[in-house]
């Protein structure tokens, strides 16, 4: 069988006894190092997907993935508009919504809140607050009870439960012969949700629809309408859309509008990660050119008879850059077979070591992600694998360039 000259010899010193064991030690550590780092990029950035996934679920959780509103932030007339956009085959859910700022005051206890209405009926369309629920239930919501429900954080501060009252303080003044006084209402706590997210759980307070329309002031209208999609990555195109297609003068924001800045720092987070973890390949890599030199040194009488013999310098660059090449590459699957092992596992292996070792890496009383979680991505993997093997692979031009300069006659000048 056909094999090429510089292949065929490469392969023969990879596979060959060297008589410097050092030099076998260095090749095993470079191999080691560039299978450590690719399985541990790997690995890292899977917990970052599955870092990332979990609070997108949760943000998205409470955010709907479109918002229509008016260019005043209320809706008039907004059946018809939901109407009409029940036409679009992209949403598949749509419900109105009332929000505003406030105060919960309860006893000695003020926090600041946002207080939303929902229709309960409708809500499910759009969000999963029903799934959210500690204690309590949305459908107690009805309109003119004046019921509420809160954030577990948010009740927790206020120190109140199922049955409790609460003052809600709005920024809509009324006007008395006494003066101008802020404008309040006694609300019954009807339930406690908890999202996950602590800007949620700690300010956000829901009623009904209707109530909270009486409690801001804008009978008959809504703030917006919420828009559920069937692809939420197409969020951004069909808001674009909706506000130049609606007849009448419409504003739309998406979800990633909403929380551009929060997915714009774990993006940065994960590149900063990947070019940190990458120094690991890179040090393995330039290991490399340590291993190649030293076999460059030791071969010189072996590259100066093949020159003799009529090799090529071609040929002799390809000999040692298969040797560094071979490294590179079992280093680099070694490393892609762990680290995709790893990330499938992760969340099986971390408890595992946090029960024999007695400890705990992300407390529930202090984490609100409590477990690792973990999303391969094959974008990421492919991404990590050629970028290592393309790095081993530079690596091996000097010292094979350097073995091709070798001149037969100095180097056999002492043999």
């Amino acid at each position: 069988m056909f094999k090429p000259l510089p292949l065929y010899i490469g392969l023969r010193y990879t596979r060959a006894k060297r008589r410097n064991y050092f030099i076998s030690f260095i090749s095993l550590t470079s191999m080691l190092g560039v299978a450590l780092g690719v399985a541990a990029l790997i690995t890292v950035l899977s917990v970052m997907n599955g870092f990332e996934k979990e609070l997108r679920t949760r943000i998205l959780g409470m955010v709907a993935h479109v918002i229509v509103t008016g260019p005043d932030g209320t809706l008039e007339h907004w059946q018809a508009l939901k109407t009409q956009l029940e036409e679009n085959a992209k949403i598949a859910g749509i419900a109105p919504f009332i929000e505003g700022q406030g105060m919960a005051t309860h006893r000695n206890q003020v926090q600041g809140t946002l207080v939303r209405g929902i229709l309960p009926q409708q809500e499910d369309q759009v969000l999963d607050i029903h799934g959210k629920m500690v204690a309590g239930s949305l459908d107690a919501l009805r309109p003119g009870s004046f019921q509420i429900v809160l954030g577990m954080d948010l009740a927790r501060t206020l120190g109140v439960f199922i049955g409790d009252k609460i003052t809600l303080v709005t920024p809509h003044a009324t006007t008395t012969p006494a003066g101008i006084i802020p404008r309040l209402k006694r609300v019954t706590v009807a339930g406690v949700f908890q999202v996950g997210m602590y800007e949620y759980d700690s300010a956000l307070a829901i009623m009904n629809l209707e109530d909270a329309a009486v409690l801001f002031r804008i009978p008959g209208k809504v703030s917006g309408l919420r828009l559920k999609l069937d692809d939420l990555f197409s969020a951004p195109r069909l808001a674009r859309e909706l506000r130049e297609t609606l007849p009448g003068n419409y504003r739309t924001a998406d979800w990633t509008y909403q929380h551009a800045n929060f997915f714009r720092a774990l993006k940065t987070e994960k590149t900063v990660m990947f070019v940190i973890l990458f120094l690991i390949v890179a040090v393995a890599a330039f290991n490399i050119v340590s291993t190649l030199v030293m076999v460059v040194t030791d071969k010189q009488a072996d590259i100066a008879i093949l020159r003799t013999l009529g090799a090529t310098p071609a040929s002799i660059m390809g000999i040692f850059m298969v040797q560094g090449t071979v490294i590179g590459f079992i280093g680099t699957i070694l490393g892609m077979i762990g680290g995709i092992t790893l990330a499938f596992n992760v969340e099986t292996v971390v408890p595992q070591i946090e029960a024999l070792f007695g400890v705990q890496f992300l407390p529930a009383d202090v984490y609100y992600i409590s477990e690792l979680p973990s999303e391969l991505n094959w974008d990421d993997v492919i991404t990590i694998c050629s970028t290592a093997f393309l790095l081993c692979l530079l690596v091996t031009l000097y010292p094979a360039w350097q073995a091709a300069r070798t001149h037969p006659a100095e180097a056999l000048r002492y043999e």
